[in-house]
């Protein structure tokens, strides 16, 4: 089994824990907060940062303890991110539900859920918990899952990050034409990284889609390479949290220090 595969494998499980009648799962999608747009602060000229709310990982474990997210995401906002990523996987990520809940009322910038959506049912807990961007990872679906989970997130009014590693599944993401492709360095099957993936698969997203570098950015010569691929956003968990000073962070990766 993979490290995807078990990391699924949890979210299966921990899924049908916590799930409620959907009844009442879609009176909380007509209670949440309205959808906040984030497309155009991910095409802008200047590289865009999503900043992202980790409190460990399969690769390295324990990050950080993040007592108070919601905290760390205004700061990330005043730092000058354009989205905020709220890890929601709890087995693996140290993430919960309610991280979304606090960080979605502590800042007005759009908020990722950042998890492995592998049911339908996960994209209305995502709206009714106030996410305004969901990812989906192309390795961890069919095609017809793919299109038929991106189409849904627009019905309710989100939009998707479409997450690939290999050009095989840039080559699936593009068939749903997606706003917003993310490349991620990090391979989720072996959990290596090689950044040389944004040399190879962001130069072949088209200009009109927003293009995210995901994993193994952790300096300023890291964006420099990402930005001259052609991404337009980075994606940066670790090295903000594990910052003295996640605003200082934010500000050197952008060169403003």
């Amino acid at each position: 089994m993979s490290a995807l595969d078990s990391i699924i494998a949890g979210v299966r499980e921990d899924l049908e824990q916590r799930r409620i009648p959907m009844g009442q799962l879609l009176e909380g999608v007509e209670l949440a907060p309205k959808v906040r747009t984030c497309l155009p602060s991910l095409l802008t000229q200047e590289i865009s940062v999503i900043a992202e709310i980790k409190r460990s990982s399969p690769s390295k474990g324990s990050l950080a303890p993040i007592s108070d997210p919601a905290g760390l995401a205004a700061t990330y906002e005043q730092a000058g991110a354009s989205v905020i990523s709220v890890l929601t996987e709890q087995r693996r990520f140290g993430g919960s539900l309610a991280d979304l809940d606090v960080v979605r009322k502590a800042v007005q910038i759009p908020i990722l859920r950042k998890d492995f959506m592998i049911s339908e049912y996960q994209f209305y807990e995502a709206r009714a918990h106030g996410a305004d961007v969901v990812l989906l990872i192309v390795a961890a679906l069919g095609q017809n899952q793919l299109d038929d989970y991106f189409q849904l997130s627009k019905e309710l009014g989100m939009s998707a990050l479409i997450e690939v590693h290999t050009h095989d599944e840039l080559e699936r993401a593009l068939e749903i034409s997606p706003e917003i492709i993310g490349v991620n360095s990090r391979n989720l099957k072996t959990l290596e990284v090689i950044t040389q993936a944004f040399a190879e698969l962001i130069p072949q997203i088209p200009s009109g889609i927003a293009r995210v570098a995901e994993s193994g950015i952790s300096k300023r010569e890291d964006v420099i390479f990402a930005h001259e691929c052609g991404a337009t956003a980075i994606l940066v968990g670790e090295a903000l949290v594990r910052a003295d000073s996640p605003s200082v962070a934010i500000n050197q990766l952008l060169g403003r220090l």
